[in-house]
């Protein structure tokens, strides 16, 4: 189904993937730095979750900048929550790259003001962009830190903005319950050699669900 979602005074373009029975949670995703909502892998994985039982809503926005790509995010978010059309519990959070990013400084930003009010469940980052390829002292960390909800890294093992070592060096300071799930090979395209993308998609897809799945049945214990 698709959206048009008032941000300012315009509109971010989305996508929503509708499971067959009434959801009860929902997963937003959003692209890199380059690319849009039809980039496969997102396409990919929306498409997994719908099937799975889980409304998916994917959108675009085009901006370079984090802090405007913070406000889009925070934006959809609104409008998921006010939705009638699907009436949700709670939340997931989730970026490509710049995308997860822009992901987890719209859950630091929420959680910050006083009406943090679980509608966000979790955060799941793709390929987080921890640092510029070859530039490892500078980290992108500080949102990450500052996070409580439980957090899913899905990162190849040889992703050039995101060293291993340093992720989990950073997973180790975080106080939000986490999970990194290694690619192994993959680069921060999610590319392995002698792998299609079919199948690393559908490791990739497999986990985010299984991690989903996880901790929404944990809420509801």
């Amino acid at each position: 189904v698709k959206v048009k979602i008032p941000f300012g005074n315009k509109y971010l373009d989305a996508i929503f993937s509708v499971p067959k029975k009434k959801s009860t949670y929902g997963v937003i995703l959003t692209h890199g730095a380059g690319g849009d909502m039809n980039f496969p892998h997102l396409v990919s994985l929306a498409a997994y979750l719908a099937s799975h039982g889980v409304l998916c809503l994917r959108f675009t926005c085009k901006g370079l900048n984090i802090a405007y790509r913070t406000k889009a995010f925070k934006a959809v978010v609104e409008y998921l929550k006010l939705s009638d059309d699907y009436k949700l519990s709670g939340v997931f959070l989730a970026g490509r790259s710049m995308g997860s990013r822009a992901a987890a400084s719209v859950i630091r930003h929420l959680s910050q003001d006083d009406h943090d009010d679980d509608f966000i469940q979790g955060l799941v980052c793709l390929s987080y962009p921890l640092h510029r390829p070859k530039l490892q002292s500078k980290l992108r960390d500080e949102d990450l830190l500052f996070i409580r909800c439980p957090v899913l890294f899905v990162s190849g093992s040889a992703d050039e903005m995101c060293e291993k070592q340093l992720l989990e060096g950073v997973a180790s300071k975080m106080k939000a319950p986490k999970k990194i799930h290694w690619v192994g090979r993959a680069n921060h395209g999610m590319a392995v050699k002698g792998r299609t993308t079919e199948d690393v998609m559908e490791e990739i897809n497999a986990q985010v669900f299984s991690w989903l799945r996880e901790n929404i049945e944990l809420e509801h214990e």
